[in-house]
């Protein structure tokens, strides 16, 4: 997704998780348009409240690929007035120019050298998809660890994830860096971009 898109959303974090409804139309949409997998619609129906399955949705889009703003908005045919606002505000907004690639996020050495404190592994345990199996058995984890993160979180994904993550710094002491995660999310097709975010 374009950082400008990305920074749209968040913008709009608060407004659009008090006016979509996202399960009835939004979410079989996106799954439908291959923007969301069967993980992550089950992800977001599994949220406690209309406001925290749109919040969860949100989290997901911006590591969806380049189709998934064009796709959500195209999913809010029943909130067209959310929709329209969305499109005003991108519309009078100063864009800041093509969107960075792989190759132009770039962290300071010291950062990269950084063991990620509990603050952001939290904040990018919600920011992954169906992506965390493969990025934590990248990191080192097992089948086994896996199964012991989910079955010790079976309502929370992120927590599940979070579990994995801490792990993975335990196990690792100071060579679990910031850059060793950077190598395994983009090596599972996540943008270092989401890692980019996260750190600020």
């Amino acid at each position: 997704m374009d950082p400008e898109h990305r920074a749209l959303l968040r913008t709009h974090r608060l407004y659009l998780s008090g006016q979509l409804l996202v399960t009835d139309t939004i979410v079989p949409f996106l799954f439908q348009e291959h923007v969301l997998t069967e993980a992550h619609v089950e992800d977001i129906e599994a949220q406690p409240s209309d406001t925290l399955r749109c919040r969860r949705l949100l989290d997901l889009l911006p590591v969806r690929g380049p189709r998934a703003f064009g796709c959500f908005l195209r999913s809010l045919e029943d909130f067209g007035w959310v929709r329209d606002k969305l499109l005003l505000d991108l519309q009078t907004r100063p864009g800041p120019g093509p969107g960075p690639s792989a190759a132009d996020v770039q962290l300071p050495d010291p950062v990269l050298q950084e063991v990620p404190s509990d603050r952001v592994l939290s904040r990018l345990a919600s920011r992954l998809g169906s992506e965390w199996e493969s990025v934590l058995m990248d990191l080192g984890l097992s089948t086994e660890d896996l199964f012991r993160c989910r079955s010790d979180h079976p309502l929370s994904t992120h927590g599940a994830v979070l579990a994995g993550l801490v792990q993975w710094r335990r196990s690792g002491g100071k060579t679990s860096t910031v850059q060793r995660l950077m190598r395994s999310l983009e090596e599972n097709g996540v943008h270092p971009s989401v890692l980019q975010d996260v750190l600020l």
